[in-house]
């Protein structure tokens, strides 16, 4: 991203912390207890799946692209991961996990090679996956639910374990965010999925290997969304057919909210991080100040709709910045930083 597109993403984190601190400053005058220790980890052990799925949207999102299918994905290969853990009891915690990734991945290449192999929009693709996706849970699980009692024990434990005092659920999230960061600050992988998000045609003028890119980020969302399969099952000890089922609309509400634009191009892992904290802070909050459910989902879809609007009147200034800045320019970029940038 260019200095200013930095900037303003710097300045718009730092806004929506500072809206973070005051809600959470103003519930705990109200309610004390919120702002302790206690509910502050389980605030965050809430999040951390959401957080996983959300750096997993957030590489489609950059391509100009959606997932939409991500829960889909999750609910699949999580009644995938409870099968295996019920017809092979001496299954162990690295096969499970091995299970999930591989096959949310093989979900996520799939949509990636529709994208890309037919040149279909992904809104579209991704809405006929995750409707074909539902569907095979029916088949796999022939319509029945695995309830609590025949959920592997190795499943259920592995959210609830501890390391160093922590939940593991947070130490997932925080290895995902940090393979993230190195991902798209410290690879050129990464830059690349900003140049084309930014301006596919000078990204495909530069060399950039678009649908190796275009796979990648639906094939790590689709590996990400697997891997939250198995927790989500894990924490809640159950998988069914309609599991998580809408979860992705949250999924981008929190990308939005954290400035992720749906423009492509535009975004930062912190800021994805801070729109999961904004959404786990209200999740959180409301309920303590008796906020009816009704007026919970009121407010969060207009909170949704006023990061949207800022979103694209961002990119509507920035848009105008660019090309009166290269309304002149007629030589070839150098390289792909200068594209990236």
């Amino acid at each position: 991203m260019s200095t200013p597109k930095k900037k303003q993403q710097i300045r718009r984190e730092w806004i929506l912390l500072a809206i973070i601190a005051v809600i959470s400053l103003g519930v705990g005058a109200r309610a004390p207890l919120f702002l302790s220790w206690r509910n502050a980890l389980d605030t965050a052990n809430d999040s951390a799946i959401l957080l996983i799925l959300v750096l997993g949207q957030m590489a489609v999102l950059l391509t100009r692209g959606v997932d939409l299918s991500v829960a889909a994905n999750l609910a699949l290969t999580g009644m995938f991961c409870a099968l295996a853990g019920k017809a092979w009891p001496g299954i162990s915690v690295p096969v499970l996990l091995a299970i999930a990734v591989v096959a949310g991945a093989l979900l996520g290449a799939f949509n990636g090679w529709l994208i890309t192999r037919f040149d279909l929009p992904s809104i579209v693709v991704t809405l006929g996956t995750m409707s074909l996706y539902r569907g095979s849970i029916f088949v796999a699980s022939r319509g029945t639910w695995v309830n609590d009692q025949d959920i592997h024990p190795l499943i259920k434990g592995l959210p609830r374990e501890t390391l160093l005092g922590l939940p593991v659920l947070l130490w997932f999230a925080a290895l995902v965010f940090v393979l993230t960061v190195w991902l798209l600050r410290w690879r050129r992988e990464g830059r690349e999925l900003y140049a084309y998000g930014g301006n596919p045609s000078a990204a495909l003028y530069a060399g950039i290997p678009v649908k190796r890119r275009l796979m990648m980020a639906y094939t790590l969302s689709g590996a990400l969304a697997g891997l939250g399969g198995l927790l989500w099952v894990g924490r809640y000890s159950i998988a069914f057919p309609e599991l998580a089922s809408g979860y992705e609309l949250t999924v981008i509400a929190a990308c939005v909210i954290g400035g992720i634009s749906i423009g492509g191009g535009v975004g930062t892992a912190s800021g994805a991080l801070l729109g999961v904290l904004f959404i786990g802070v209200i999740n959180s909050a409301l309920p303590v100040i008796h906020v009816s459910p009704f007026w919970q989902q009121a407010i969060a879809g207009f909170v949704i709709l006023v990061s949207v609007v800022v979103n694209a009147r961002s990119q509507r200034q920035a848009g105008r910045q660019i090309l009166e800045h290269g309304s002149g320019a007629k030589s070839r970029p150098a390289n792909l930083q200068e594209v990236a940038a």
